[in-house]
């Protein structure tokens, strides 16, 4: 394998974690997470993890998957990806149904997407509303009574 055409990979959970905070772009055969550089990683060239869950099949299948996207990225990250970013590719069972041409299309555009600016971090208390304790008023005509 040609080092040199393969981007350098996230390894830790830690690594995953940091990336999962940040903006995404969702496409058909994956969901595309990326952690914003710093200025102190500029220098770096870009990094990228893979995850599949055990959801989307059995270990043959995940396997298939995940070959698949780095097969992508090996095709067209290189040239999309910015460097001292790190990826992550969380992989769906449609990326096995996809055609290949698709697959990388749809890389490229989730590159692109992900190189517009975004309103800002993503917060992951959405949809978790705050309970309401019992005898709390919802409105200012409820404590008025």
């Amino acid at each position: 394998m040609d080092h040199m055409k393969t981007m350098d990979r996230l390894k830790k959970r830690a690594e995953f974690l940091a990336v999962a905070g940040g903006p995404r772009a969702s496409r058909r055969g994956f969901v595309l997470q990326k952690r914003d550089l710093r200025a102190d990683d500029e220098s770096r060239p870009a990094r990228v993890g893979y995850t599949v869950t055990k959801k989307m099949g059995n270990s043959p299948e995940r396997n298939r998957i995940r070959r698949r996207l780095r097969e992508a990225i090996r095709l067209a990250g290189i040239d999309h990806a910015v460097a001292g970013t790190d990826y992550v590719l969380v992989g769906r069972r449609a990326t096995l149904s996809l055609p290949f041409e698709t697959l990388v299309t749809d890389l490229i555009s989730g590159f692109d997407a992900l190189k517009r600016p975004t309103s800002g971090p993503r917060h992951h208390d959405r949809g978790k509303e705050k309970a309401q304790q019992p005898g709390q008023a919802t409105s200012p005509e409820r404590r008025e009574r």
